[in-house]
């Protein structure tokens, strides 16, 4: 579905939504991926008559993108900073309370708008500074890798454990297709993974409304399947590198963004598959390991829980006693990908498909399969099966 199809759709979504959910509208001004992306990134400050941007990024980003950034930066007439995130002890760049603090410090009173000038976790430091500070974000991506470039929440880091705050989406977004084509293969294949997610998280999302009547977007889920749709149809193109198929994986992963910006909330684009993905990183980063992509994370969780979805609902231990939807959450589960299957799409572009590629021990996947679900406060079919059982 095109991008603009999207944007039209949400913002009428009282006309072409049936449910009574509370549907927020887009206020993002611009969105361009292509060529000309920074040409309209300054034609978009110019309009705006800013007068003093920061720049957030780390060094890997500021060297992928900023420097090109900081040259358009310097044929307007305007003042800007840069403040570059520091790595922690073991050399990662993570969203936690000393980024956001070292970000925060950075954000003056003539600060006009922050540019976020990176992938997931400067975005996530970006977004949630902003914030707390008032100032609007611009969203530059340097690799087509998570799907939260243009949503609302920014999961971080605190005291150990992941948790996701409401902020702010970005006001506008400039993708370089160059940039993006120049990112690292495993970051593409992040991307992928984080859209192969959507299986899993539409499964559990329809799973939750159906036991629990949690609150129900057909018109997100709409938007977030036919994001995942293009991108699956697009992967021969994405894992030749081609321009054309990073164009199709970065339009999926803003639109994945812009259901989850509508409905307000992270269940269209994460269900269990996240849950394990965060309990690995809290692992990862108690026991000082570093950090593995969140994509390739997600990835490998869709793929483990969609062999074990099915395998629990056979075996009875899915749903909760006295429940009367078998015939419905059987419809859900067959609309589950084999995970031999998606285990040879993510394989094609070079990605991860089991924990032990990711470093993950199988007593910490048979703890995650246990403990996870804790993280959320959401009733996915790993929720289910653990409390059944």
């Amino acid at each position: 579905m095109d991008t603009e199809k999207v944007i039209e759709l949400v913002n009428q979504a009282d006309k072409n939504c049936s449910c009574s959910h509370e549907h927020h509208p887009i206020t993002i001004e611009k969105m361009t991926v292509g060529a000309d992306a920074y040409d309209q990134f300054t034609v978009f400050l110019s309009d705006k008559n800013y007068k003093n941007v920061l720049m957030i990024a780390d060094e890997n980003t500021l060297h992928a993108a900023g420097e090109r950034v900081v040259t358009y930066l310097e044929k307007l007439d305007l003042s800007y900073g840069i403040c570059l995130i520091e790595p922690n002890e073991i050399g990662d760049v993570v969203a936690d309370e000393q980024a956001l603090v070292q970000a925060l410090l950075a954000i003056h009173d003539e600060v006009d708008c922050l540019l976020a000038v990176g992938s997931g976790t400067i975005h996530d430091i970006t977004r949630f500074c902003g914030a707390k500070t008032g100032k609007p974000f611009i969203s530059i991506p340097t690799a087509a890798s998570v799907d939260g470039f243009t949503s609302l929440g920014a999961p971080l880091i605190i005291k150990g454990v992941k948790k996701t705050f409401p902020t702010a989406s970005p006001i506008a977004l400039f993708a370089d297709i160059g940039v993006l084509a120049s990112a690292p293969k495993t970051m593409t294949a992040a991307g992928v993974g984080d859209m192969m997610a959507k299986f899993t998280s539409l499964a559990d999302w329809k799973f939750d409304h159906l036991v629990k009547g949690e609150p129900y977007c057909p018109l997100a889920a709409e938007i977030t399947k036919s994001a995942l749709d293009d991108c699956m149809l697009g992967v021969d193109k994405i894992a030749r590198g081609e321009e054309e198929g990073l164009k199709i994986l970065m339009n999926s992963l803003i639109q994945s963004g812009l259901a989850m910006l509508m409905f307000g909330q992270s269940h269209p684009a994460s269900g269990g598959e996240h849950h394990l993905s965060h309990y690995w990183e809290m692992e990862f980063l108690q026991k000082k390991r570093r950090q593995v992509l969140h994509g390739a994370k997600v990835g490998v969780s869709t793929i483990l829980l969609s062999s074990l979805y099915p395998k629990w609902y056979l075996e009875g231990k899915l749903l909760p006693n006295g429940s009367q939807e078998k015939d419905e959450v059987k419809k859900i589960i067959q609309s589950l990908p084999d995970a031999v299957s998606l285990t040879e799409l993510m394989e094609q572009l070079g990605g991860p498909t089991t924990p032990e590629q990711l470093g993950i021990e199988q007593d910490l996947v048979d703890r995650s399969l246990k403990e996870a679900y804790l993280l959320r406060d959401r009733f996915t079919m790993l929720k289910s099966y653990n409390e059944k059982g």
